[in-house]
């Protein structure tokens, strides 16, 4: 019984991690992070200028609030065995300040995410994510500027 105990202690630990990565968006608290994920965290793939680690994502998500001031993350779906964490879910917001380079618009988006984590038994360690860029600029109305 207490391999089951120490599974399920396991599985709620590493789900709360996963969690915590989004509600540093939803709760405007990049520091989260910190609780989330592991110092040489691998997130696949950094987005241009992000820096590897916790350190690299928070000022992306400080960026993403300032843009998005009522940013919030759905998990939709949330598959998990020991040690893997699939995801799906959705990024939402009201585009009210700049944003890549793209002035404020007024309107209200909608981002589909998929992210499939690793796990360590208490942290994340490794994250593969693909966000719907290409529907998040044609509901802005705009890519962002080239060169």
């Amino acid at each position: 019984m207490s391999d089951n105990n120490e599974i399920a202690n396991r599985l709620i630990a590493e789900r709360k991690a996963v969690e915590k990565i989004y509600q540093a968006f939803s709760l405007h608290n990049p520091d989260l992070l910190d609780e989330a994920v592991t110092q040489d965290w691998n997130d696949i793939p950094l987005a241009p200028g992000q820096a590897s680690g916790p350190e690299g994502l928070k000022p992306i998500i400080r960026g993403f609030i300032e843009a998005f001031p009522d940013v919030k993350i759905t998990v939709h779906d949330l598959l998990q065995t020991p040690g893997k964490i699939a995801v799906r879910a959705e990024i939402t917001g009201t585009h009210n300040g700049n944003f890549m380079g793209i002035e404020p618009t007024g309107k209200f988006v909608s981002i589909r995410l998929h992210e499939f984590h690793e796990l360590n038994g208490e942290r994340v360690t490794t994250t593969w994510h693909l966000e719907d860029w290409f529907g998040a600029f044609m509901q802005l109305g705009q890519f962002p500027p080239q060169g």
